[in-house]
């Protein structure tokens, strides 16, 4: 299996094929709306703006299993997005990153990029970043910075 063979609801419920995503470099992250790290929608956004034109798609997926961080509704979790942080890259349905109920993108991802310790994901904002060819690159700690992973976003887009 590859990138390009999953699919996922965004944010209003619409399935979005991975394979939409073909020829462009991709960054997916897990994130939360209450969590210490939610000020990356900032930076993520920011990427977004200068990278979007050059191929760079950003997906973001709301997880509620790290303390409780996200426990609103799509609509909450979208509508916090925009207004907090201008948020206009690709958000997606709330989904389980972890354990047997865990969304098959992120199954694979794990899979595909393990952590410092396990594969499991240890926390919001963990990173993926996926190539032009859908290979995954490689793996982000939730307290790395979107700003810098600028270099290797560069390198796939190159």
């Amino acid at each position: 299996m590859k990138f390009y063979d999953f699919s996922a609801n965004d944010i209003y419920g619409e399935e979005v094929k991975m394979d939409a995503y073909k020829g462009k470099a991709v960054l997916v992250v897990n994130t939360a709306s209450k969590c210490g790290l939610t000020p990356q929608f900032k930076e993520l956004e920011a990427l977004y703006e200068e990278y979007k034109d050059k191929g760079l798609e950003i997906l973001g997926f709301p997880c509620n299993q790290f303390a409780n961080q996200d426990s609103g509704s799509n609509e909450d979790i979208q509508q916090f997005c925009q207004l907090n942080y201008g948020v206009t890259f690709t958000m997606f349905e709330k989904i389980d990153v972890n354990g047997s109920e865990a969304h098959p993108l992120y199954k694979y991802l794990k899979g595909e990029a393990k952590g410092f310790i396990s594969k499991e994901i240890k926390w919001n904002f963990t990173k993926f970043l996926i190539d032009s060819d859908g290979n995954v690159i490689k793996r982000y700690a939730p307290t790395v910075v979107p700003s810098k992973i600028k270099k290797d976003i560069e390198k796939c887009l190159a």
